[in-house]
């Protein structure tokens, strides 16, 4: 009698789900992939954009809308320059450019600047930003301002705005005294920067002072008008103490020396 081979067929599990569950995997690690190298890109360009801002605007073009002009060369600090050092050097180049839009707008009179140890002072008499008696910013306000608004944004120093009137009192149904006038149009002259700049309000000290820090004599029309004023400071992070002072003059005269000295080789 033959001998019968039994055949036994195993019983295969259904691994066709293995294919779809593969190809979502897949798909699953490739968006992580491409959003991980998004988020570098990300971090890469907010690096060199801190970086620029941190010492001060780039050389290219765009910091100003509709102007191929730089605002201000990239000031690249050198490793043994101080903290102030470099801030000090920040200051200047934003002083000078702004007196370049200020005589280039016909401002010279109505604008002045000055940089010190503890800051660098902008101060606008009234008629260059307000109405007579009025605390809005004009509509027409000069194109400066909007340049300053841009410059604020590109550093992190504190900004301290003080508004001044002259001794002649005011009273109306806006204005109560020359206290809530000169509180006003600081006030406005903030909230323009912050509008226009985007500059975080935290960084704003607002002053009213009325008509008692006046510069100059309220017993002429002249003198009136340059007290009416609204005065900006950029206050420095790091505040010159005399020796750096000193120090920062003497760069300059050598500065001034060298080029002097190179011209005449040339």
């Amino acid at each position: 009698m033959s001998s019968h081979k039994k055949t036994h067929h195993e019983e295969h599990v259904d691994e066709t789900w293995l294919i779809p569950y593969a190809d979502m995997l897949t798909l699953l690690l490739a968006l992580f992939i491409v959003m991980f190298a998004m988020s570098q890109v990300d971090k890469e360009k907010f690096q060199q954009i801190s970086e620029q801002f941190n010492v001060i605007f780039s050389g290219g073009k765009g910091v100003m809308e509709g102007s191929d002009r730089s605002i201000s060369p990239q000031l690249v600090p050198n490793k043994s320059s101080s903290a102030s050092e470099v801030e000090d050097k920040k200051m200047n180049e934003i002083k000078k450019m702004l007196e370049e839009e200020i005589q280039k707008e016909g401002y010279t009179n109505e604008i002045k600047l000055v940089l010190n140890k503890d800051s660098l002072e902008i101060a606008v008499q009234d008629s260059v930003l307000f109405a007579s008696g009025d605390a809005a910013i004009r509509d027409d306000v000069s194109r400066l301002f909007h340049i300053l608004s841009k410059i604020l944004f590109s550093v992190d120093n504190k900004i301290k705005v003080v508004g001044h009137t002259d001794n002649v009192p005011i009273k109306n149904s806006k204005f109560r005294s020359n206290w809530d006038l000169s509180a006003m149009r600081a006030i406005n002259v903030m909230q323009f920067l912050v509008d226009k700049g985007k500059i975080p309000p935290t960084r704003f000290l607002v002053q009213g002072s009325g008509e008692f820090s006046p510069k100059f004599d309220n017993s002429t029309e002249a003198g009136r008008a340059k007290n009416r004023r609204v005065e900006i400071f950029i206050i420095r992070n790091y505040p010159l103490n005399e020796t750096d002072k000193k120090e920062t003059q003497a760069d300059k005269k050598e500065t001034q020396t060298d080029k002097k000295e190179t011209s005449e080789s040339h």
